[in-house]
């Protein structure tokens, strides 16, 4: 499963790149590395706001002793969530305090020099730490499997419909055709959701884990 989800979004990536290039929607490829990080930005908000609805809505499902069970397990989920989120507001975190700004000068005290190597060794660490972090956050839907192994199929396909909805509503890729347009919108939320189906399916049919035995229904 894993396979299939890393090449999913390996093909999506790159029919995303080339549509954005072959259409003058990014110029360069750093164009596209900031469509592609906007993009995450707009999943991590969306996710913020469904992951505790969602994880409400399963626990408040779920039958007793069931219920608690999982209301326990919920802390690490939401603990990768919140590792990510002070992942990626730490930088924006140091300009916005007004600790380093574009007229920062770095060469007016021995404290500063220190100051910047010490800033540029923590980014030099936290770059691919924080792409990794990235990448298996979304790809193992940050670690809700602790609540239980129909969790990540089910949010990934909430999540994922969700985006398109706000894509449409802001009028992505407006300037494309009409058709590449609803293909590229609507191609993530479709192949998110057959990936998800079979998951559940190969759930069931080989370990016999399913939603209604995880909420004892």
């Amino acid at each position: 499963m894993k396979r299939l989800q890393v090449t999913r979004a390996v093909v999506g990536l790159v029919a995303i790149t080339w549509m954005l290039l072959s259409y003058g929607l990014a110029a360069d490829t750093d164009a596209v590395v900031d469509d592609r990080f906007a993009q995450i930005r707009t999943t991590l908000i969306v996710l913020a706001v469904t992951f505790p609805v969602a994880v409400a809505a399963f626990v408040a499902a779920a039958r007793p002793p069931h219920r608690r069970l999982f209301l326990r397990r919920a802390a690490k989920p939401a603990g990768a969530l919140l590792a990510l989120f002070v992942t990626l507001a730490g930088p924006r975190l140091v300009t916005a305090l007004g600790y380093v700004t574009e007229e920062t000068d770095w060469t007016a005290s021995a404290g500063r020099v220190v100051l910047l190597f010490a800033l540029g060794a923590f980014l030099l660490w936290l770059g691919p730490f924080g792409l990794y972090g990235i990448a298996q956050s979304l790809v193992h839907v940050f670690r809700t499997a602790d609540l239980h192994e129909t969790v990540p199929p089910l949010l990934a396909t909430l999540l994922v419909w969700e985006v398109a909805l706000v894509d449409l509503f802001r009028g992505t890729y407006e300037s494309v055709p009409t058709v590449v347009r609803l293909a590229f919108v609507l191609g993530a939320p479709l192949s998110v959701t057959a990936v998800a189906m079979w998951e559940l399916r190969r759930l069931r049919t080989r370990h016999g884990i399913t939603l209604r035995g995880a909420l004892l229904r």
